[in-house]
Parts: C-alpha cells; structure tokens; sequence
C-alpha cells in the first residue's frame, strides 16, 4: 500500500525494508543502505545518536504506531489475576510508554513528573501486584506463548509481523493524543 501511494501521489518508488529489531534501520540508514526511516520517536533517535555517533536529520513526521496489550489468556482487564506477569519492551522509551499505558489503565501509579521515560522504578502503587517483565521487544510476541505471562505489551512493529492488530486484538490501545511522534529520519551526507 505504501509503495502505491508513494508512486500515484508523489513519483517515488518506494521499497519496504522490514527489521526485526530496532538498531539495524537507523544502522543502515547511517551506513548509506537506505535512504530513509521511519520507525521511532524522537527520545530514542536522540538517544541512539549521541550513543552511536549517527549523523541523521528529521525531515518530517509520520504515522503512529500505538502500543497495545494483548493476551492469549485473558479477554479483558477484568481478568487479569492478582500477581500476573505483564512482558514490557526493555529499551527505555518503549518502557516508559508501556508503563504510562497500564497506568492509564488504573493498574500502576507512577511517581509524579516521570515524564515520557518511566522505569519499573518509578513504581509507587501497584494494587494488583503486577510482576513487571522486561523483555527485548522482538520477542514480546513469542512471550504470549509462555505459560508465565499474561499478558504483553507489544510495539505494532512486532505484533503485525504476526498478524495482531491493536484495534482488533488489543486488550487495551495507546491513546492516539500519546505526545511521542514517529520521526522520518534521513542521513546526513555531506
């Protein structure tokens, strides 16, 4: 659908590159493999460069991807038991995301004026015991399968790579008035 709306609306010739981490696109836009991404926020670019030296520039915005929990043990909030499991992205900005979302939910409260960039540390309540699992965000789908877990907080990135959708199979969605931005990167050549 991209590459169609790319080429009627704007003469551009798109080829879609899927990866299955996030390092590898800004990894390869900085090394001259593509001319373009768009797969994060702005707190984890600017992290990810001063990190790793990139020399990437925004050229614009784009679509959100939203968050989303899912489960393959529960069907609502309302039965997510007592002590349950709850798998999160580790890296931070997807964490902190994660986080505002179940607090959103009224299942944590987090310290006042965390920000955007929470930790399991900024955990002040947590009524329902919630164990909260950190884990690499490509395997938070496979996560749904562990008989520990119940329930997944996962990156759209990853759950429609196995055919989840937040509106469809969500227990709970990221508002879309959530203030992270997708930013279209390009590297900078000079």
């Amino acid at each position: 659908m991209a590459q169609k709306v790319a080429k009627e609306k704007y003469n551009l010739d798109v080829e879609v590159v899927t990866f299955n981490d996030f390092v590898l696109p800004n990894e390869a836009l900085n090394n001259g493999d593509l001319d373009a991404n768009a797969f994060q926020h702005k707190p984890y670019l600017d992290k990810q460069i001063q990190e790793r030296g990139y020399k990437l520039v925004q050229v614009g915005t784009t679509f959100v991807y939203p968050i989303a929990a899912y489960s393959k043990k529960i069907t609502s909030v309302a039965q997510l038991p007592d002590g349950a499991q709850v798998a999160v992205p580790n890296d931070p900005t997807n964490l902190g995301r994660s986080l505002l979302l179940l607090q959103k939910q009224g299942l944590i409260t987090l310290k006042d004026g965390v920000g955007l960039l929470p930790t399991s540390l900024d955990i002040i309540n947590n009524p329902k015991k919630l164990k909260i699992v950190e884990i690499e965000a490509p395997q938070l789908t496979r996560a749904l399968d562990d008989q520990q877990i119940t329930m997944a907080i996962i990156n759209t990135t990853f759950s429609s790579q196995v055919g989840l959708s937040p509106s469809r199979n969500g227990l709970f969605v990221e508002s879309k008035r959530f203030p992270l931005r997708e930013y279209l990167r390009q590297s900078y050549r000079k």
